[in-house]
């Protein structure tokens, strides 16, 4: 018995990717010996796959459960990360939690909402103690915004957690094209 995409179950699942992996490191002929050279090439593909991966980096915007904003235009979410809006419509201050900004994961950050380098950005957070935290990981963002009310974040997408609620941008979810942090 062999799976939907022709190799033993016990080997595959019905998972197209690695598939298609598992067809290039093995020879057409299915005695499943690896062939020299394939595991070359398949380890090339997902050096190509996975730094193709980080350029296409999708983020969300997230802040507490009690929170009652769902929804901010692109404009307001700028304003709102460059500390110009200083509480939230219930009246609650606005405590923004960031990644390092010389992280790899904040260069869209700073391109589409501050529009700064990560110096710069360095400077600003420090100029806005203590209504911007910097965090550490996605985890520790996630982690304070579920605990802390008026705070709001932003990680990926593939870290979020039941804790927080996701904040569209323009009416769009972060898995919706048009996203205004969404990669590429």
């Amino acid at each position: 018995m062999s799976s939907k995409f022709g190799f033993p179950p016990y080997v595959m699942g019905n998972d197209p990717i690695t598939s298609v992996i598992f067809h290039l490191i093995t020879p057409a002929s299915h005695n499943w010996a690896p062939m020299p050279g394939r595991r070359t090439l398949v380890f090339l593909l997902w050096i190509i796959v996975t730094s193709c991966l980080v350029h296409a980096k999708q983020l969300a915007v997230v802040t507490d459960l009690a929170n009652q904003t769902t929804n901010v235009s692109a404009a307001e979410l700028i304003r709102l990360f460059n500390a110009r809006v200083r509480n939230w419509t219930d009246g609650k201050p606005v405590i923004i939690v960031l990644r390092d900004p010389a992280s790899v994961d904040m260069e869209l950050v700073l391109r589409k909402v501050f529009n700064m380098t990560p110096a710069q950005a360095r400077s600003f957070i420090q100029a806005h103690k203590p209504s911007i935290i910097v965090a550490g990981s996605d985890e520790a963002v996630l982690r304070f915004v579920a605990t802390n009310r008026g705070a709001v974040g932003i990680v990926d997408l593939y870290s979020l957690t039941k804790g927080v609620k996701v904040v569209k941008i323009d009416g769009k979810l972060p898995v919706e094209q048009g996203y205004l942090l969404r990669g590429n």
